[in-house]
């Protein structure tokens, strides 16, 4: 059976807020993305109204997903929910009449247009120029031909209320050139890229989270990790809320440092206090970062692809597995070497060589999160060969990782 692979890419604005994701597509046969075959729209809309779920995929955020002129033209389009989509036109689209007529006809009825991973000429501002009313975003690829044409062209955009978003920004560099432009919105892995500084220091929220992790790995009496806890008033009132959130089950509110630590454990604690270090409400009170996200998506498909190689497994390991994924984007936060940041810190020699050498079983299980990431899936598929799996278990645990980290970002309050 024809196996599909779905994976989406984080679209945030210049608040660093998660806005929505393009919604990459490939099947067992194809080896190119959505824009390979006139049928990979429907298959990916398809996808993820009645095999995944919109939830799934996407918590409550929009799809950028890729149409081409016939699918565009085509009746199906108007019953696809218009709440869940962004129908991106491939730049191979001309303007006709009667594509700017469907466009019109789309636009009426609330969907949201865009024009797909355009380089910005002036041949393709005026391409556009006849349906700026019906467009609600523009995406472009960012080079070093930036100049002040293509400023003068984005604030036009601008003027027209759309929205403009850099694609293909895997590097803070290019992240820099596309915010020199103007644009609204930046599409990639950019924000995941560590800026080594010299003599960086931590902030002191950070290092207090440090050591109230230590602590709880370490001998510490339950009496001195309350008054450590205590005294980080902005962590305990995070944990507060978070325990008393619905992701722990207790017959009653938990009201004291004291009793968490008593009824929920150090390690769990210690690797909530990680998660707390990627986002910004420790210290803004804002929605949580998509390096956040990111990372805790990581640390669910450690566990769960550790889980499917190894039945058997032991907590211990699985703990090790979730540290790997938790760490493996602390250089980011701190802006100090991966390497100088572990010295400072209690963890195995399994989990150190996984993170610095990619070496032992979760050394191989992080390189494959992070082709997962990437949407390499002939590397998945190389994976669920070596280990005998199922060729869709790999995508099924993704699916449901992606799924746990929307319920982690939006709680459902029952």
């Amino acid at each position: 059976m024809e196996n599909v692979y779905i994976g989406r890419q984080p679209v945030i604005d210049n608040d660093a807020n998660l806005c929505a994701y393009e919604i990459l597509y490939r099947d067992s046969k194809q080896e190119n993305h959505i824009d390979s075959s006139r049928y990979a729209s429907a298959s990916v809309i398809n996808s993820v109204l009645n095999k995944f779920g919109t939830r799934s995929l996407l918590g409550h955020r929009r799809a950028f997903v890729k149409v081409d002129e016939k699918f565009l033209m085509h009746d199906l389009i108007f019953t696809i929910p218009q709440e869940f989509f962004i129908f991106s036109i491939l730049q191979s689209v001309e303007m006709s009449e009667r594509v700017v007529e469907r466009m019109e006809q789309l636009y009426a009825k609330d969907y949201k247009l865009a024009i797909n991973d355009i380089f910005l000429s002036k041949e393709t501002f005026q391409k556009y120029k006849i349906v700026f009313k019906e467009l609600s975003y523009i995406k472009i690829r960012i080079d070093d031909k930036l100049n002040i044409g293509t400023k003068k062209m984005v604030s036009e955009f601008s003027k027209n209320n759309i929205i403009v978003v850099a694609t293909k920004i895997e590097e803070l560099k290019e992240y820099e050139l596309a915010k020199s432009i103007h644009c609204d919105w930046y599409q990639g892995y950019f924000f995941a890229e560590p800026k080594i500084m010299e003599n960086a220091k931590y902030e002191p929220s950070q290092m207090k989270i440090l050591k109230l992790y230590n602590l709880l790995l370490q001998d510490t009496n339950i009496d001195e990790l309350t008054t450590e806890f205590e005294d980080a008033h902005e962590i305990t009132v995070q944990l507060l809320q978070f325990i008393n959130s619905g992701a722990f089950h207790f017959r009653n509110r938990i009201s004291s440092i004291h009793h968490i630590l008593t009824l929920v454990g150090r390690i769990p604690l210690a690797q909530w206090l990680m998660l707390m270090i990627y986002s910004k409400s420790v210290a803004k009170g804002n929605d949580s970062s998509p390096l956040m996200l990111m990372v805790k998506y990581r640390t669910e498909l450690m566990e769960n692809i550790l889980k499917v190689i190894e039945p058997n497994v032991k907590n211990d390991m699985l703990g090790e597995a979730y540290f790997v994924g938790v760490l493996s984007l602390i250089d980011t936060v701190f802006g100090v070497e991966l390497a100088t940041l572990l010295e400072d810190m209690h963890i195995s020699q399994e989990v150190e060589d996984a993170l610095l050498k990619e070496d032992g079983i979760l050394g191989e299980i992080f390189v494959l999160v992070k082709d997962i990431e990437m949407f390499n899936t002939s590397a998945v598929e190389a994976f669920e060969v070596k280990y005998s799996l199922p060729c869709d278990a790999i995508e099924n645990i993704a699916i449901q990782s992606m799924e746990d980290v929307n319920n982690f970002e939006s709680p459902i309050v029952e």
